[in-house]
């Protein structure tokens, strides 16, 4: 089991690491301005769940074969990059379909509801390979050798840290979403909010593929 001090250690630098601006904080934000305070959560939630895969991965040392195999890093690289350019152009396809406050997203539209949401967030962060990295050089430094059990301790770690990215990506998709609504009141708002947020997922995505 984990002591108290690991505990605190973990989660202060858990919540530190999460609150600081990066891909996932700018993608739930992207949605929640765009897609309104539910979507914004939804897609929050899946991707703080994404990391239960990287744990999994951390702790069968999957994450050390992927560091260890350039080919395997590329391929999930592209892959992540790929999916994310994907949901860019897809966004930007339906720039304005969808208003906050209107679900059913008018006649004909597609939507993307909270469900479809929070698996497009699990996916992005899943297939995310510097998260998997991420997760391998993290974990361990939590982790006492001499109290055992080091497989069980890394898992537990993995949950903490799931747990306290759920809590600040929901407030953030939630604090998002406030915003977006208040900027749909003007004309146009919702068109451009939906294209910022495909600006943001096409850009994150060729900096994932295309990066060292």
């Amino acid at each position: 089991m984990l002591s108290a001090e690991q505990v605190l250690g973990f989660l202060a630098a858990a919540v530190l690491l999460t609150a600081t601006p990066g891909p996932d904080n700018l993608m739930v934000l992207g949605i929640g301005m765009s897609r309104g305070r539910r979507a914004g959560m939804a897609f929050g939630l899946g991707c703080a769940l994404g990391c239960l895969s990287h744990t999994l991965l951390a702790v069968l040392g999957g994450g050390a074969l992927i560091a260890a195999s350039p080919a395997a890093f590329t391929v999930l690289k592209w892959a992540g990059g790929g999916y994310l350019v994907w949901l860019g152009v897809q966004a930007w396809r339906h720039a304005g379909a969808v208003r906050i406050g209107q679900p059913d997203g008018g006649a004909g539209a597609r939507v993307d509801t909270p469900a479809r949401l929070f698996a497009k967030g699990l996916l992005a962060n899943a297939v995310n390979p510097k998260v998997v990295l991420f997760f391998l050089s993290l974990l361990p430094q939590f982790v006492v050798p001499a109290a055992g059990a080091v497989p069980l301790q890394m898992a537990l770690l993995g949950l903490i840290f799931t747990a306290q990215a759920a809590a600040l990506f929901g407030l953030l998709g939630a604090f998002s979403g406030v915003i977006g609504a208040a900027l749909m009141r003007r004309p146009g708002a919702g068109r451009w909010l939906d294209r910022l947020a495909a600006a943001v997922f096409t850009l994150l995505g060729l900096r994932l593929a295309l990066a060292g």
